[in-house]
């Protein structure tokens, strides 16, 4: 949709509005086109668009409907990006960009510190298609770089990264991926468009998991992936024949989501901040990881590429794992569960649960000790997280 404005629309405008209006019968929302193929008024017309021409033809095969339309042209104006995919989670946009441009005997350097899926992804099914994947410490863009191989064709990052919100420099890295001619892939999902845009930024290719922030309430399960219009075109093949595609309702959820993405994200951070402060000063907790505390080691680096510090945390409490389960136990208004970027605050133990696939020893290198504590920092009232986390360390 062009929005009818004589300047350039603001995030907040594109949020709700990018996308939009491409409705019959002038119906206000964007309806939920619930049908798995369409019909064709002549062979001639199904032919033509078989062969790529404009038009749908089945759900399976991009574009898939015109409820995925109008996501797919909100999620890609907020990402500044040309074009983009929808999936059925964050681990099949994942899977499509590492197939649809990498091959047996390509190399993938990838951040050490990811989500624990994308871990197990990378280490175990893919070098099974001869793709070579190692592990670095991206938060060092030299060490990036002397950790290439002749033969990497892909970079990727993690930043944030879960669960240590560790913070890599993209500017710094897509210098490094474009001279040595491998693309840089971006996952934003703990940030955000509103807080990040790792496209500006230099990256090639940005995957988020839309059950997270896009979604932003707990109740779907889908992923998505904004580039330019070559990589997508180079992508849609590839995920046509793996068949992860978002359904609709996800899509339209998605699509509902995105219209209050920067009012929930500007509350989400605005509790983490007060959480991360007082955790900080508690004489229970060993560490607290923020990126927008300026202890945090890469401070500067989040302050100079995001707009916003985000929801996301992490923190060590004294006493290992036991300290932490009975901090988790004892909470009240905070849920003990996996996910994250629902407005209702999540708390999890990686060790434990996220990143169980990982090793230990690996674990403990990256700093996901076994006391470490996540949080997915909720909107409601911060008084009332803090004074939960309060009563749950109390009990240590």
């Amino acid at each position: 949709m062009v929005i009818p404005l004589t300047r350039e629309p603001s995030f907040a405008t594109r949020c709700v509005h990018a996308g939009e209006g491409h409705n019959p019968y002038g119906a206000h929302a964007t309806p939920i086109y619930q049908t798995s193929t369409y019909v064709f008024e002549s062979a001639e017309q199904a032919a033509a668009t078989f062969s790529g021409g404009p038009g749908y033809r089945y759900i399976r095969s991009a574009p898939n409907t015109p409820t995925h339309a109008a996501f797919i042209e909100k999620i890609s104006s907020l990402e500044s990006g040309e074009a983009a995919l929808a999936f059925s989670s964050g681990m099949a946009a994942e899977t499509a960009v590492i197939l649809s441009h990498l091959a047996a005997g390509d190399h993938l350097l990838s951040a050490n510190v990811i989500y624990g899926g994308t871990y197990g992804l990378f280490s175990t099914l893919f070098p099974k298609f001869g793709i070579d994947v190692s592990f670095v410490d991206t938060t060092d863009p030299e060490g990036v770089s002397a950790s290439l191989h002749e033969n990497t064709k892909m970079i990727f990052l993690e930043t944030p990264a879960n669960p240590t919100m560790a913070v890599s420099d993209i500017a710094a890295i897509s210098r490094i991926a474009r001279e040595a001619g491998a693309l840089l892939v971006v996952d934003n999902t703990f940030a955000t468009p509103y807080f990040q845009r790792p496209l500006q930024l230099g990256a090639d290719i940005v995957v988020e998991s839309c059950t997270k922030y896009i979604g932003g309430h707990g109740d779907l399960l889908g992923g998505v992936a904004v580039a330019s219009k070559e990589l997508i075109q180079r992508m849609k093949r590839p995920s046509l024949l793996a068949g992860g595609t978002m359904g609709t309702h996800e899509a339209w959820l998605c699509l509902r989501g995105l219209k209050t993405l920067h009012l929930r994200m500007e509350r989400h951070q605005e509790n983490a901040m007060q959480l991360a402060t007082f955790l900080q000063n508690h004489p229970k907790v060993e560490k607290v990881n923020y990126p927008g505390l300026a202890v945090h080691p890469q401070h500067l680096v989040a302050a100079r590429q995001m707009s916003g510090f985000g929801g996301m945390l992490s923190f060590e409490v004294k006493g290992g794992v036991e300290a932490g389960r009975t901090l988790m136990n004892r909470l009240k208004l905070c849920s003990l569960a996996v996910s994250l970027g629902s407005v209702d605050t999540l708390v999890e133990h990686p060790a434990s649960m996220t990143h169980a696939v990982m090793p230990k020893e690996m674990r403990e290198q990256l700093g996901i000790a076994d006391g470490l504590v996540r949080v997915s920092v909720g909107i409601e009232g911060g008084e009332d997280i803090i004074a939960d986390l309060e009563q749950g360390l109390d009990g240590i």
